[in-house]
């Protein structure tokens, strides 16, 4: 079972990652087409993101998933464009220690990280 955090997460996920041909995986590919692995790597990162800044994200866990992917990702946005003035250096931070993370769509079909 997913949270609204790790929902919005992956969703942000799909929409801002690309295939081999520059579409964006949401076009084509849903949660149901990523991988194992990849799907219990992403849901563990967003548990314990949350649990590490729960406090600063509890008023918007949706956006705060938003923010998640774009801010580790390097995506132009995120927690430090001025949505989040009193936690978003916080959660900026917290963010990049996570490393950046790329999907791609396997010769089988499937999403992995």
């Amino acid at each position: 079972m997913l949270d609204i955090f790790a929902t919005q997460y992956i969703v942000t996920a799909l929409w801002s990652s690309t295939d081999d041909n520059g579409e964006p995986l949401d076009d084509n590919y849903n949660i149901y087409d990523i991988s194992v692995k990849c799907l219990e790597q992403m849901k563990a990162d967003c548990a314990k993101f949350q649990a590490d800044n729960r406090n600063d994200i509890a008023d918007d866990p949706s956006q705060a998933g938003h923010d998640f992917w774009l801010t580790r990702n390097d995506h132009g946005a995120g927690f430090w464009d001025g949505d989040w003035p009193e936690a978003g250096e916080r959660l900026t931070k917290a963010s990049k220690a996570y490393g950046e993370v790329d999907l791609y769509v396997g010769d089988d079909g499937l999403i992995y990280c």
